[in-house]
């Protein structure tokens, strides 16, 4: 795939210390999680005009190929409270990527938020924007990371970077999640920033829509898939931001902001998926009812669980893993959790036929290529948007020409994931 169809291109600073205290942004430190790894500081990663840190995280023996997580904090947090109690470091062991904490201090902002309303410093080659490139660019060549499964998710001034981000380098992200955040370019300065936390700004979808367009006006698409994720009774950046968010990212794809499916999940969730021109989930807004301003985690061991609760990490629902697997690097298609009751019929996922036993003069072959290639190969097939190996049905991820996979035919007809190689 050529580099033009790559995947190109937290929150609240508020006007001031005083009125951010009054809305209760500031965070405590969050318990620690056993990780196979341990969080690290990088302390020369590249140009560095925003003057951030960067932390990183990655499992014990973590694969060539692996996607890359980006995760930005919230104001008075710490890279360290983000890797204890957001999941992402959990989630990395369990599917195998790396991570990166970048993180700001109270020299660039009284209370260490990311400066997501300065447009010196959250547009494309500038700033604490800049910095984050600077990471993903030192990560990449770090751990062979796949360029076409780099993504970036934040909390409250970090999703307001984050919605920046996502615009500002579609060339470089495949997706985003944004957690009680703001949409991409909502304010300008930092006067205008309460402004938008609490108050609809009246522009259409096309305007908010333009606002990504001309974050990098030489980019056509595609765009990044966008996770919004907003709780209803969060009184310091308003629901309104998460229906802007989506006005704004489904506009950018060129589609409807009529859903095109929901469900319920756990912790009283409501998702609702817009579909792409393809019938793949293009944006999906999660809407949590009664949850404050935070990150939804929770808490347990379960296959869907994730996160440690703490100022600012609330016990709804593991967002960080639905969002994982919304960007399609947790090995599974979207499905409803145990939980989960769906309003729109959701396609089940295949249950994997026995292995069959090569024959003796089968020869196994190996075939790369994006989700769509396989698809089209028919090395694997769609079910529901998803693509799962042929034989194995082992899920590769949505089905289109950003998601790939090495598939090995290990008999004829039966297709498994071989990422790390087949065998000479």
């Amino acid at each position: 795939m050529t580099s033009a169809l790559r995947r190109q291109r937290s929150l609240l600073a508020t006007v001031s210390a005083a009125a951010l205290a009054v809305v209760g942004l500031i965070a405590l430190p969050g318990a620690a999680t056993a990780n196979s790894g341990s969080l690290t500081q990088v302390s020369s990663f590249g140009s560095n005009p925003g003057n951030l840190a960067m932390y990183e995280y990655a499992p014990a023996g973590l694969a060539s190929g692996a996607p890359l997580v980006v995760a930005l904090h919230g104001c008075t947090q710490t890279a360290t409270d983000y890797y204890d109690d957001s999941g992402w470091a959990q989630l990395a062991d369990t599917f195998g990527f790396a991570v990166v904490f970048p993180q700001t201090s109270s020299a660039n902002n009284a209370l260490s938020c990311f400066s997501w309303f300065d447009s010196t410093k959250d547009t494309r080659g500038n700033g604490e924007a800049a910095s984050v490139k600077a990471m993903v660019d030192h990560a990449v060549a770090q751990y062979h990371s796949d360029t076409e499964r780099v993504f970036v998710t934040g909390l409250s001034a970090g999703a307001g970077m984050t919605a920046d981000l996502l615009a500002d380098y579609p060339d470089v992200f495949a997706g985003g999640s944004v957690d009680s955040g703001l949409p991409a370019q909502c304010a300008t300065s930092q006067s205008a920033a309460s402004g938008c936390q609490q108050n609809n700004q009246n522009l259409t979808p096309a305007q908010w829509g333009d606002k990504v367009r001309n974050s990098d006006p030489g980019w056509t698409g595609p765009w990044p898939r966008v996770a919004i994720w907003q709780g209803t009774a969060d009184y310091t950046v308003y629901p309104v931001n998460a229906t802007e968010l989506r006005d704004q990212w489904t506009n950018a794809w060129g589609v409807s902001q009529t859903a095109s499916s929901t469900r319920s999940l756990t912790g009283g969730t409501t998702e609702s998926v817009y579909d792409d021109a393809s019938g793949n989930p293009a944006v999906e807004l999660y809407s949590i009812s009664g949850m404050g301003h935070g990150l939804a985690v929770d808490p347990g061991s379960g296959s869907t669980q994730c996160g440690q609760t703490g100022a600012y990490f609330l016990s709804y629902i593991c967002s960080s893993y639905y969002t994982a697997q919304f960007w399609g690097i947790t090995g599974s298609g979207p499905s409803a959790s145990p939980t989960a009751s769906s309003s729109a019929s959701a396609s089940p996922t295949p249950t994997p036929t026995p292995t069959p036993t090569p024959t003796a003069t089968y020869t196994p072959s190996c075939s790369p290529g994006s989700n769509y290639a396989q698809v089209t190969a028919g090395r694997a097939h769609d079910v529901g948007g998803i693509a799962y190996a042929d034989g194995s049905n082992a899920s590769l991820g949505l089905d289109n020409v950003f998601y790939s996979h090495t598939l090995e035919e290990t008999a004829p007809g039966y297709y498994v994931i071989a990422d790390s190689g087949c065998p000479a």
